[in-house]
């Protein structure tokens, strides 16, 4: 039996989004200005703050949510292993899913980022960000139940053998 072990594939997503953060800011930060508005009130700007802190927040929040995937990846492989699951394809779907879906919130920021970086470049603001954001979780409730219903319907039709020659779930049954 084969143990769930870390994979890349569990964290890729909110990698992929912190990388895609830091070059965004890598590109926008020589043309913000000194004092970055980031809080807007029926179009007009209420709250300013230095780029470099702005910056900082706006990197900091997506390393953090690299992070809490990187934890939950280690919670659930070391439960796996206190309950001596074996590596299956539904296990490695649903722990992809579960590192994964932190990027939800993740797009969400960057988005708010971006807005604020063109508004205060060239004066221009993207759709609302509430509406991209119930657009992000709305397409992310989607791609997951899809990725759900496929991977139940893969683990309906697939048994394992164990030594003894019997029929079981994937679950090592000799503790």
């Amino acid at each position: 039996m084969e143990k769930i072990r870390f994979r890349w594939s569990y964290i890729v997503l909110p990698l992929a989004i912190l990388l895609l953060a830091v070059v965004s800011a890598a590109a926008f930060y020589g043309s913000l200005p000194q004092e970055t508005t980031y809080r807007f009130s029926n179009g007009a700007a209420v709250s300013t703050i230095g780029r470099g802190a702005f910056l900082g927040w706006s990197l900091g929040m997506q390393l953090v949510f690299v992070l809490i995937a990187a934890v939950i990846i280690f919670l659930v492989i070391s439960a796996s292993r206190q309950l001596h699951l074996a590596e299956s394809e539904l296990n490695k779907t649903l722990v992809g899913i579960m590192g994964n879906m932190v990027a939800l919130p993740q797009i969400i920021i960057v988005y708010a980022m971006l807005d604020i970086f063109i508004y205060n470049i060239y004066a221009k603001a993207l759709p609302a960000l509430w509406a991209f954001g119930l657009l992000v979780l709305f397409a992310g409730a989607v791609i997951i139940a899809v990725v759900f219903f496929r991977a139940f319907a893969r683990s309906r039709n697939i048994k394992t053998e164990n030594t003894s020659g019997s029929e079981t779930n994937g679950r090592d049954q000799t503790r």
